[in-house]
């Protein structure tokens, strides 16, 4: 590690290979804990190149215990996090209204570390057990159109750097590798991003698979489309600038979006939304994102079609009943 951070600290890149085969040594522990942090604290200063991104990646779909759920057609919904906003648990609720709309999503989540309060914090606290066994993942989809990938079940080489990040405390490359890394790797994918930067070297990794995708980067710094602001969205064959009128709606204040400051509040928020006692713009939002990922299952619908079944599917609240059924 010594050379590779010297060669680092020189303002140098690695290679992809270089990339991937140092994260296979960290992830085995033959590092300590000042190297890593040496190590993750050089991607903080500079921006990581698409060789850096490709390798890290390649090194933990390597290591993942990989699960097949491809005969489901599912969809994930996953932003980077680290975007410093606070807002409420966008992403899982739009994976629950997904459910309830008749599709199956194959969410990929994980703890907070650079937020209090991540998609596993939220959904432990409301009563779900972790699975990692393909039988029981499958047993969800089956049961209520949802499964959730707890990340550190599949990844348990990552064990070795979860502590480092959580006392680090802010956003690191992991962040960005999240989304990229979901053990059943599904060919459908809703990829939230709080920089445009790396919105592109997300566009150049995804392109080269068989996914279809859409990259979602709002531009006021939010990984998911928040209403506050004009939004990127970057998918096959698709780049488009939206601002909030596109989606029907009007401009939301960042406020609107407040997340709380602790996991039970955070989860209160996410039950009232569900159960049909959210705001206007907690509802505006979560139908928004998980319209989008209808539409990315079913892009022969309009935007404002896939929009609609996700209203419904959160005003008839099939969205909570995806839940209850998920957690009991």
């Amino acid at each position: 590690m010594k050379n590779i951070l010297q060669y680092l600290f020189e303002h140098k890149s690695l290679k992809r290979e270089e990339a991937k085969e140092v994260l296979i040594q960290i992830a085995k522990g033959e590092f300590n804990e000042f190297q890593i942090t040496s190590f993750l604290t050089v991607f903080m200063m500079r921006s990581i190149t698409v060789e850096e991104l490709t390798g890290f990646r390649e090194a933990l779909l390597e290591l993942v215990i990989p699960v097949d759920l491809s005969e489901y057609k599912g969809v994930d919904l996953c932003g980077t996090g680290g975007d410093g906003k606070n807002t409420f648990n966008i992403s899982t609720l739009a994976s629950f209204i997904v459910a309830g709309a008749g599709e199956m999503v194959t969410k990929h989540g994980n703890y907070g570390v650079s937020s209090f309060c991540g998609s596993s914090n939220v959904i432990e606290y409301l009563g779900y057990e972790f699975k990692s066994k393909e039988e029981d993942l499958k047993r969800d989809l089956d049961k209520a159109g949802i499964c959730f990938l707890h990340a550190p079940l599949f990844n348990p080489a990552m064990k070795n750097i979860a502590p480092i990040r959580r006392n680090l405390g802010v956003r690191t490359f992991f962040n960005m590798l999240g989304p990229l890394v979901n053990p059943s790797r599904p060919k459908h994918q809703i990829v939230g991003v709080f920089d445009l930067e790396l919105a592109r070297l997300y566009q150049y990794l995804l392109q080269q698979t068989d996914s279809k995708y859409t990259i979602i980067h709002g531009i006021d710094g939010y990984d998911e489309i928040s209403l506050t602001d004009k939004v990127k969205l970057i998918g096959n064959g698709l780049e488009e600038l939206l601002e909030p009128a596109d989606f029907k709606h009007r401009k939301l204040e960042p406020a609107e979006l407040y997340g709380g400051e602790t996991v039970e509040q955070a989860a209160q928020i996410f039950t009232n939304i569900l159960k049909g006692e959210g705001t206007e713009a907690q509802n505006a939002v979560v139908t928004r994102n998980a319209g989008l990922a209808i539409h990315c299952l079913h892009p022969e619908l309009s935007r404002e079609d896939a929009i609609t079944r996700a209203v419904e599917s959160l005003e008839s609240r099939k969205a909570y009943k995806v839940l209850k059924k998920l957690t009991n």
